[in-house]
C-alpha cells in the first residue's frame, strides 16, 4: 500500500489510467464515460475528480504513458546497438511502434478536442513527454546517421511524426470497413503496422 500523499496520488492516477486503457480495448472513446472508468477502479467515481476533471484528461494521461513507454524503447535501442544500418534502424523503429498499438490508436483520435478539454497543467505534462519523444528520435538519427545534416534530420522528424497519426486507421481495419471497400470496388492494399512503418522509414532515409 502506498505511503504518503504523493505515492497515493500517483497510484490512484495510474489505476484510473489503467482502467481507461482496459475499457478502450473493447469500447470506443465515445462509449467510455467517467462512470464506466470509476466502476473499473477500486474507489468511488466521484474520487476521480480529485485527479482528473474530464475524460479527455484521462485519455491524454494514457497517451502520455504510451509516449513514455515508447521513449524507453527508443533508449533501449540506442543502448543495445552501437551501430545500425538504415535498414536495421528502419526495422528497429518499426518494431518499436508495432509494440505500441495503443499509442497509435489514441493518436488517431481528435487531438484538438482532447487537449482543449484538459487543464493546462495536464496538457503541459503531456507535451513534456511528447517533446522527449522528438528528442529521442533525433538522438537516434544523431547516433546512427551522423552524416545527415541538421535540416535532413528535421525533415525526417517533420515527416515521420505526422505520418504516425495515420498508421492505426490505415492498418487496423474492421470487417465493416473491409466490406465497404469491397462494395466500393477499391483495390486496397492492407498492411500491418510494421510493414507500413518500415516502408515509410526506408523512404525517409532514402534506402530501398
Amino acid at each position: 500500500m502506498p505511503k504518503g500523499s504523493e505515492e497515493l496520488t500517483a497510484a490512484r492516477k495510474e489505476e484510473i489510467i489503467t482502467a481507461c486503457a482496459k475499457l478502450y480495448k473493447t469500447m470506443s472513446f465515445k462509449e467510455i464515460t467517467l462512470k464506466e472508468i470509476g466502476n473499473a477502479t477500486s474507489f468511488t467515481r466521484t474520487s476521480i475528480y480529485n485527479y482528473f476533471q474530464t475524460k479527455e484528461e484521462i485519455f491524454l494521461a494514457l497517451l502520455q504513458r504510451e509516449y513514455t513507454l515508447w521513449i524507453d524503447r527508443l533508449k533501449q535501442i540506442q543502448a543495445e546497438h552501437k551501430n545500425l544500418t538504415p535498414l536495421e534502424f528502419a526495422d528497429a523503429l518499426a518494431h518499436s511502434l508495432e509494440e505500441r498499438e495503443n499509442l497509435l490508436k489514441i493518436m488517431s483520435m481528435n487531438h484538438y478536442d482532447m487537449e482543449e478539454n484538459s487543464r493546462m497543467e495536464r496538457l503541459v505534462e503531456f507535451k513534456i513527454a511528447y517533446g522527449q519523444s522528438l528528442v529521442e528520435i533525433r538522438n537516434c538519427l544523431n547516433k546512427y546517421f551522423p552524416e545527415m545534416t541538421v535540416q535532413e534530420k528535421q525533415d525526417f522528424i517533420f515527416s515521420f511524426f505526422p505520418f504516425m497519426f495515420g498508421i492505426y486507421p490505415y492498418t487496423v481495419v474492421t470487417e465493416k470497413q473491409r466490406e465497404a471497400m469491397r462494395q466500393a470496388k477499391i483495390n486496397y492494399v492492407y498492411m500491418s503496422i510494421y510493414e507500413i512503418t518500415y516502408a515509410e522509414i526506408r523512404k525517409l532515409l532514402g534506402v530501398s
